[in-house]
Parts: structure tokens; sequence; C-alpha cells
């Protein structure tokens, strides 16, 4: 029955943790690997989830894993912005070319960012968690989550202005 669970799991949120893991890393093959140690750990751990939390639990457990590929790494170089205009979804195409054109004009300012504003405004604006689900993933305090948000944002508008004169 686990094995089930865990296959359903991957099926429905296996795009998701790779969208998040990749905005994170900036590197598929990377990402892949994480993907992959992601839902290992799932797999162990599986007893803790909640079934009507399961999303925040597995991108907990993806920014776990990222954590300890970071510091293993001890450092993340984004460079590219092109997996931005690679995202899809199930979105009409007028909705698809919006996103492209939003990811085109954003994705070099959040590459800039430090990574827990990045983290912040990728798991809030663009995978759609709560601020409370997202501050937890982060492990941080939920007002702490709310000023990290705020500042990455301040940087995206910044950038867009300036982008815009």
């Amino acid at each position: 029955m686990k094995r089930h669970t865990l296959d359903s799991m991957y099926q429905s949120y296996v795009k998701d943790v790779y969208r998040y893991l990749i905005s994170l890393c900036r590197d598929h093959h990377a990402a892949e690997d994480l993907v992959q140690e992601t839902f290992y750990r799932a797999y162990l751990y599986l007893d803790n989830c909640k079934d009507d939390k399961i999303k925040p639990w597995l991108f907990r457990v993806a920014y776990n894993v990222f954590v300890d590929y970071y510091r293993k790494e001890q450092r993340s170089i984004p460079t590219e912005t092109e997996f931005f205009m690679q995202l899809s979804d199930t979105q009409t195409p007028d909705e698809l070319l919006l996103k492209k054109e939003l990811w085109g004009h954003i994705g070099d300012a959040i590459s800039t960012l430090p990574v827990n504003q990045k983290q912040a405004i990728l798991l809030h604006d663009f995978h759609e968690l709560s601020y409370r689900e997202a501050a937890e993933i982060m492990e941080i305090r939920l007002s702490h989550f709310k000023i990290l948000l705020y500042r990455a944002r301040q940087v995206v508008r910044q950038h867009n202005e300036r982008q815009g004169s």
C-alpha cells in the first residue's frame, strides 16, 4: 500500500518538485538527481505525511534535499533563465504565452536574488503555497517569510522598472 501511495504521489507532483528544484539549483542534471533523492526520502518518511498536506510536505523534503546539496556544493551559480520559458502546465495557449513573457522579464531578476529570497518567491508566487506552508518548508517564522517575500518582490519590481525605462 505504501508503494502505491508513493507512485501516485510521484505521478502527481514530480513536475512541480522538478520545477522547484531546478529553480533553485539551475542545473538540469542536478535537479533530476535531487528529484530522485526527494522521492527516495519521501518513501522513507511517508508515514510522517498527512494526506491533506502532501504537497507542502513534499516541498519541505525537496527543500531539505536542496539544502544538503547546496551545502555540499558550497555555492549555487544561477546562469541561465531559459528554463523559465520551458515551464508548461495545463493552461491555454494564451496563458502560456503570457507566462512565457512574464518569465522572460523577471527570470534575470529572480536569478540574482539571495537563496532565501529566491526560495520565498518561488514557493509562494510560483508554486502557490500559502505563506504558512512556505515558511514551514523554509523552517522560518511566518513574519520572517513575509519579509523575505516582500524584499524579493521589491527586487523584481525594481528590475522591471529599470527594464521598462
